[in-house]
């Protein structure tokens, strides 16, 4: 059963910020917390690649959120090849922060028949592999100076997804509202491809081309990760301890990013 409010919540007006060649950066504010705090709205962004984001529109869009980082969780190749965040036109502090070495594209990966079992096979990988950096990138947004931030990927789908999980839990954010986060993805999905067939053929080729496992935002596979940390490790917030992120931080993260409801 869909809990209203917290699809209410995910889909809030406020959260996604619209831009011609990015589809998927949203704002997380405006998620409730369990001691009666919200994520702060206008402070902590995720996105898609912002490698794209060279028309006048939409860089005028972003210098007005008045970003101070930018956390780039793409492998070395992806920046080659694509470009990165156009530090030329927006001055920001620049963090490449590469969560896994090689992408899904880049290696041979194993056969699903299910969507779901493939991208927990991918979280659990990326949860393993990925851990010390993930860590970075929290120590990095628990800085003063580091907001309005934002973190991104390629698709602000896979390693993207993950980090705000993290992130939303350590804050004491319900697994509801961050699978239902997550879950907003599987239309930015549809936005890109469409978007692509215009402005992009090439990557509307490969969007067609690739497992459509690789393009999947089931909520349920987020699901299924959270609650495999907290059996695992009793809770999410004891597994960001386990790969170094201290009380401190997170309580630095709190002081940045939450406020009273």
């Amino acid at each position: 059963m869909i809990n209203t409010h917290v699809d209410e919540t995910a889909n809030h007006p406020r959260r996604l910020i619209g831009l011609e060649a990015v589809h998927n950066f949203r704002d997380l504010g405006g998620y409730p917390t369990a001691d009666g705090r919200s994520t702060k709205w206008r402070t902590l962004f995720r996105s898609d690649g912002l490698y794209r984001l060279r028309g006048v529109d939409d860089l005028s869009r972003v210098r007005q959120l008045g970003l101070k980082s930018v956390i780039d969780l793409r492998t070395e190749r992806e920046q080659r090849e694509q470009g990165i965040f156009p530090i030329d036109e927006i001055e920001v502090a620049f963090h490449h922060l590469s969560i896994v070495d090689v992408t899904w594209s880049d290696t041979e990966t194993p056969e699903f028949d299910d969507e779901v079992e493939f991208l927990v096979w991918g979280y659990r990988d990326m949860l393993e592999i990925g851990s010390s950096r993930f860590a970075d990138a929290m120590h990095v947004l628990a800085q003063t100076d580091s907001a309005p931030a934002v973190f991104h990927c390629a698709a602000g789908k896979d390693r993207t997804g993950v980090l705000a999980a993290l992130l939303l839990s350590s804050l004491g954010v319900d697994d509801a509202h961050i699978c239902a986060d997550y879950g907003l993805t599987q239309d930015a999905m549809r936005r890109s491809i469409a978007w692509s067939k215009v402005h992009r053929p090439e990557l509307a080729e490969r969007y067609a081309t690739i497992p459509k496992a690789y393009l999947a935002a089931d909520p349920l596979a987020m699901q299924i990760i959270l609650a495999e940390l907290a059996q695992q490790h009793g809770s999410v917030r004891n597994y960001v301890r386990e790969i170094g992120v201290t009380d401190t931080t997170v309580e630095a993260l709190g002081n940045l990013l939450l406020e009273m409801r």
